[in-house]
């Protein structure tokens, strides 16, 4: 077993896992008429999943896509040759205090996807698979795991779940993907004779038999993993590829600004501001 950070918005595993960023949001507490503002920017060559426990987000994107993001929810946006997206805390989400926390989670798509027309899909708390017993709480939110699966098309094999565990409770990782990992999002998780709080992220080796369980005061983890994948990716600040040359032509893209004709549109309902491309 490696420990491979501790820190809340990181590179997740490395260049050839799919799962190649993961962020995450609060908790924080927002007072009325406050709120999160993430204005309009681009996507290339990745799939995003965002997930939250507690609060509301607003996400609109260049497809036309005007959705709020919920608690349980799984909104599953795939970028493929680039998209625009905004997320904001607005309208009646601003006119009482507001807690938020929540996830979102970058996976990097195969080379024979990247160029995928975009799209959005939002999956409803209801529609995801519930695993119960012996302590444990599961919701499946991604591909497939313990004998269940998300019904929603993947461009490779994945799978990702969040957990709420008794104190004591103890989760096997499946055995059937190459790459595995738990993050802690509250309590203390035990891996053999380590300890992990909150924040904290365990990558495991592939074939081992694996299993973590929760401190006397119980735990909320998330389950991550799957295939390895046909390559290393590069990243630069919100664009991922399989070669620089692409992050580049997304560059040149995004910088020329050319909203009715060229590869990135705005948001029609949120096209007054955008997030302009670092300098370097």
């Amino acid at each position: 077993m490696q420990l491979l950070c501790r820190i809340r918005s990181i590179p997740c595993y490395g260049e050839e896992n799919a799962f190649i960023f993961f962020d995450q949001m609060g908790p924080a507490e927002f007072l009325t008429g406050e709120g999160i503002d993430v204005r309009p920017h681009p996507h290339i060559g990745l799939g995003t999943v965002t997930y939250l426990l507690k609060g509301r987000l607003h996400h609109r994107d260049s497809l036309g896509t005007d959705q709020w993001i919920e608690p349980g929810a799984v909104n599953w946006m795939m970028a493929g040759h680039g998209i625009t997206h905004s997320e904001r805390t607005d309208g009646e989400a601003r006119r009482a205090p507001l807690s938020m926390f929540g996830l979102q989670t970058w996976l990097a798509v195969p080379k024979d996807r990247e160029d995928d027309p975009a799209g959005f899909t939002h999956v409803d708390k209801s529609r995801l698979p519930e695993l119960e017993g012996e302590g444990k709480q599961v919701r499946l939110i991604l591909g497939h795991a313990w004998g269940a699966r998300m019904d929603l098309d993947m461009p490779s094999e994945v799978f990702y779940a969040d957990a709420v565990l008794a104190p004591g409770a103890a989760i096997p990782l499946p055995d059937d993907h190459e790459d595995r990992g738990v993050y802690v999002l509250t309590g203390e998780v035990i891996s053999g004779s380590q300890v992990f709080g909150a924040g904290r992220m365990l990558v495991f080796r592939p074939g081992d038999q694996v299993s973590v369980k929760a401190g006397d005061q119980g735990a909320r983890i998330m389950l991550l993993g799957g295939a390895t994948m046909d390559g290393p990716r590069y990243i630069w600040w919100n664009f991922v590829a399989s070669s620089k040359d692409r992050i580049e032509a997304a560059k040149e893209a995004w910088r020329a600004g050319d909203w009715a004709h060229g590869r990135f549109r705005l948001p029609p309902q949120d096209d007054h501001e955008f997030i302009p491309a670092p300098e370097k």
